[in-house]
C-alpha cells in the first residue's frame, strides 16, 4: 500500500467582532465590587475574601501528603461508623425511615467530629514533624562547625609531598 500524504489544515473562517454585551459587562462590574467590599472589610492578618489564609508560609496540613490521607481516612471511618451505631441504635425504637434518618444524622455529626479531631492532631504532628528536621538540620550545621573548629593533629602543617618522603 502507499501511504498518501497528510492533507493540509483547514484555515478557519474569519469571525465578526463580536459586540460587546452591556448586560453582562453590569454583571461582572456588580460582581467585583461586591468581592472588593468582602477583601476591604478584613483586617491585616485575617482570612483572605475567598477564606484562604493569607499567611501561606506556615504549616499547612493540605499540602502535607500523609495528612491529607489520614484526615481523609478517618472523617470515612467516622462517618461510617456514626451511620452504624445511630442506625443500629434506633431501629428497634421506631419505623425504618426514623431510623434512617437518625442514622444519617449520627453519620454527618460523626463525620464532622472525627474530621475536627483529625485536623487538631495533624496539626500537632506536623509542627512536630518541623521542628525535629528543624533541630535534625542544627545539630548537623553545629557538627559541621565543630569538626572545623577542631585544631589541626600534629604533622598537619607539612604538604602532603613532605608526609610522603
Amino acid at each position: 500500500m502507499i501511504d498518501a500524504p497528510p492533507a493540509a489544515p483547514v484555515a478557519a473562517a474569519p469571525r465578526a467582532p463580536a459586540k460587546p454585551d452591556k448586560k453582562a459587562a453590569k454583571a461582572n462590574d456588580a460582581k467585583k465590587d461586591g468581592k472588593d467590599k468582602k477583601a476591604k472589610k478584613g483586617k491585616k492578618g485575617d482570612e483572605g475574601a475567598d477564606g484562604s489564609d493569607l499567611d501561606a508560609s506556615g504549616p499547612n496540613i493540605a499540602a502535607h501528603p500523609r495528612a491529607v490521607r489520614a484526615v481523609a481516612r478517618t472523617k470515612s471511618w467516622g462517618g461510617l461508623v456514626g451511620f452504624m451505631l445511630g442506625g443500629y441504635l434506633s431501629l428497634p425504637t421506631n419505623t425504618v425511615a426514623a431510623a434512617g434518618l437518625r442514622a444519617l444524622i449520627a453519620g454527618l455529626v460523626c463525620y464532622m467530629a472525627a474530621w475536627a479531631g483529625a485536623v487538631f492532631v495533624w496539626k500537632r504532628l506536623v509542627i512536630l514533624e518541623l521542628k525535629g528536621r528543624e533541630h535534625q538540620i542544627l545539630s548537623a550545621t553545629n557538627a559541621a562547625r565543630a569538626r572545623r573548629a577542631l585544631p589541626a593533629g600534629p604533622g598537619a602543617d607539612q604538604s602532603p609531598r613532605a608526609r610522603a618522603s
